[in-house]
């Protein structure tokens, strides 16, 4: 079934790219854009398209607004932001008024469109999958904002897909050159060493922001010192086990 997709972004030049992309896929509908906030709550709230794609930086109003007023009064809409401001305050105010995805300008339309099209992974996982999945999506991102994995970078996609797979099939870390990463390659349309090296830069960049107390905080005992960096693997399967333990 087609996605109904509705643009709320105030420049004029990725507005027309968006709707000249999404319009030439089979898999989308687009039925309207903007650059208002108010008209983007307007139109969202009263013709409830199955997305909306929403820069926070709009006319009449920004794009927090947008979000909450949007999540309140239309909860089936699916909201995903794409915006030049990276900073993780920003990020995390989004995601705490229930966009569903952050991505970082300039974006490539392709993984935008895949990022939207597929938003969980795909390993076997029958029945009341997708309720869980978005609570599970949620703890992972509340876990790397706590320790600084910021979402612009490209191994936090990778992460957080590396940990969905490693809950539903934990034993896939004991294989995770053979499986785990060649599986996100092809997800991506990577390979398995930029997936590796991915991984471990955006690990690196939670120990480099000296969040060792935040990192020992999560798993509730002192794991690491300043020092003592995990493999990737270790962090993977310490998330993945930390989920598991408190039924997400």
């Amino acid at each position: 079934m087609r996605k109904s997709i509705y643009f709320a972004e105030r420049d004029e030049a990725l507005r027309e790219d968006l709707v000249r992309y999404f319009d030439e896929r089979r898999e989308f509908f687009v039925c309207g854009c903007t650059d208002n906030g108010k008209k983007a709550i307007d139109y969202v709230t009263t013709e409830r398209p199955d997305v909306l794609l929403t820069d926070l930086v709009l006319e009449g109003c920004d794009g927090y607004e947008v979000i909450e007023r949007v999540r309140e009064q239309n909860p089936a809409t699916e909201v995903y932001v794409l915006s030049a401001l990276y900073k993780e305050a920003f990020i995390t105010k989004a995601i705490a008024l229930g966009a569903k995805y952050y991505m970082v300008k300039p974006v490539d339309l392709d993984t935008l469109a895949k990022r939207i099209l597929t938003p969980f992974d795909d390993v076997g996982v029958q029945g009341n999958r997708p309720r869980r999945n978005r609570g599970l999506e949620e703890r992972i991102t509340n876990i790397f904002i706590s320790v600084g994995i910021p979402a612009h970078i490209k191994g936090y996609q990778f992460l957080r897909e590396a940990i969905k797979m490693a809950v539903e099939r934990p034993e896939i870390v004991n294989s995770i050159t053979k499986k785990l990463y060649p599986t996100i390659a092809e997800r991506y349309d990577t390979t398995s060493s930029k997936v590796e090296r991915a991984i471990r830069h955006a690990i690196e960049v939670a120990w480099n922001k000296g969040k060792i107390d935040s990192i020992n905080n999560l798993f509730g005992i002192k794991v690491y010192s300043a020092n003592d960096k995990p493999t990737n693997g270790e962090f993977i399967a310490l998330v993945a086990d930390k989920m598991l333990i408190e039924g997400v």
